[in-house]
């Protein structure tokens, strides 16, 4: 096998060593036969690790982990067998059973090799079900998921879930849904196996098989639901807007994203809703309307972002005659840039040199609209019951992929169990 060291690929670096190698390149593209003739997946050996304590085994087995390039730097649970069989109750599909491939290393990612992630990430067996959807979301090809894990714009996976399995384990569409909450553990852990997977099925090293630049929000990635009681009415779930997806069907939406951005949406003294509603989407366009050229990938039928508000800004938008598609079309209208700016920004050369027609033609636009089409944007309720900011996580994201989300026939009796070891069942125990 031929390996080329990342730095090859930079700016200014010498080309020499590719060169000299260049028969051996072609040679290992065009006559190449696998190493083995047996057909079948390859599993990694077990490891024993023995100390006197407890507490030095759990050590030891953390530097091994992180030694061979498991970890996420942070400690992880071991995949013991005992975990990662009692994970795989999640789950009624055999453990063997195929998902697809992690690109760009290529690695077969199966039911157990997605439960050892979430073992290792400290999850739970009613978490299973939304890994394996997530998982298979990802690997739809129009979500071109080997360039995004491979390239330097920082993207990260973001999984949106709809349906009555949010509730049942406690996934957050409250509050700090983006982030950590003990009240709410389930997007911590599914999010930081789906990392995991990433990572070691897929390769995604930073600086080795991702050159990622910032690597922001990678270590958790953003899983978290929908507040569909949040919802104004007529204003229908993520997952059967987009999707098709029928109302009270689990589902995830996976779209990829580079970043995000808190805009302040509420206004300061006296004023009609009315207008505090437009005010706060012009704030919102005239952020949008900047030349990123994130916006070229997801510009026919991916999206450029989502923009996320909370039920109370939803439900005060509503209440002035705002409903989903209204504020799309006003996004969609007002978030377009200049053509002086693609100019002066460079931004024409993306234009340009994009593979796509679509994109191409947009060149000449007098006002170039960051996507293809108003409802590729993503309106989302989520965040609790203040209506002071909304939340734009850019997208970078060529197609926004949905799945169904399949539970074990036995799922009510996880729950219980669920109940019984972390507490409060389906209502949080607030404190």
């Amino acid at each position: 096998m031929v390996t080329f060291p990342i730095d090859l690929f930079l700016a200014d670096s010498d080309l020499e060593p590719l060169r000299l190698r260049l028969d051996e390149f072609f040679k290992g593209l065009t006559d190449w036969s696998p190493a083995s003739n047996e057909f079948g997946l390859q599993f990694q050996p077990s490891h024993i690790v023995e100390s006197e304590t407890e507490d030095q085994t759990f050590t030891n087995a953390n530097n091994l982990i992180l030694m061979n390039l498991w970890a996420d730097g942070l400690p992880v649970l071991p995949p013991t067998r005992e975990r990662v069989d009692w994970i795989l109750q999640g789950s009624d599909l055999a453990s063997d059973h195929i998902l697809g491939k992690f690109l760009p290393r290529g690695g077969v990612t199966n039911v157990e090799t997605v439960a050892v992630a979430l073992a290792m990430a400290g999850g739970r067996p009613e978490y299973l079900p939304i890994l394996i959807a997530a998982a298979q979301a990802i690997f739809d090809p129009r979500t071109f998921h080997d360039r995004l894990q491979a390239a330097s714009g920082n993207a990260f996976p973001v999984v949106i879930v709809n349906g009555p399995i949010a509730k049942q384990i406690r996934l957050s569409a409250d509050y700090g849904c983006l982030g950590p909450d003990p009240q709410r553990p389930a997007g911590t852990s599914i999010g930081r196996a789906l990392r995991l997977l990433q990572q070691n099925v897929g390769g995604a090293l930073p600086g080795v098989g991702s050159v990622g630049v910032y690597g922001g929000m990678r270590t958790t990635n953003a899983v978290f639901a929908e507040d569909e009681d949040g919802l104004p009415d007529n204003w229908l779930p993520h997952g059967s807007e987009r999707h098709g997806f029928e109302p009270g069907q689990s589902s995830v939406s996976v779209v990829f994203a580079s970043g995000v951005a808190n805009i302040k949406r509420r206004a300061t003294g006296p004023i009609e809703p009315e207008d505090e509603a437009l005010e706060s989407l012009h704030r919102t366009a005239g952020f949008l309307r900047a030349p990123s050229m994130h916006y070229l990938n997801g510009y026919e039928d991916g999206t450029p972002g989502i923009l996320m508000m909370t039920r109370v800004a939803a439900m005060q938008m509503a209440k002035a005659g705002w409903d989903k598609e209204k504020i799309q079309n006003f996004l969609w209208e007002n978030s377009r840039i200049p053509h002086e700016e693609i100019m002066q920004s460079g931004c024409f050369r993306w234009i340009r040199a994009d593979p796509s027609k679509t994109v191409r033609d947009s060149e000449t636009m007098e006002m170039w609209p960051i996507t293809s089409r108003a409802e590729n944007l993503i309106i989302l309720v989520a965040g609790g019951a203040h209506p002071t900011n909304s939340y734009w996580l850019q997208g970078y994201c060529p197609y926004v992929a949905g799945q169904e989300i399949s539970v074990p026939g036995d799922f009510d009796r996880l729950l219980k169990e669920s109940e019984r070891d972390i507490g409060c069942g389906a209502e949080v125990c607030l404190i």
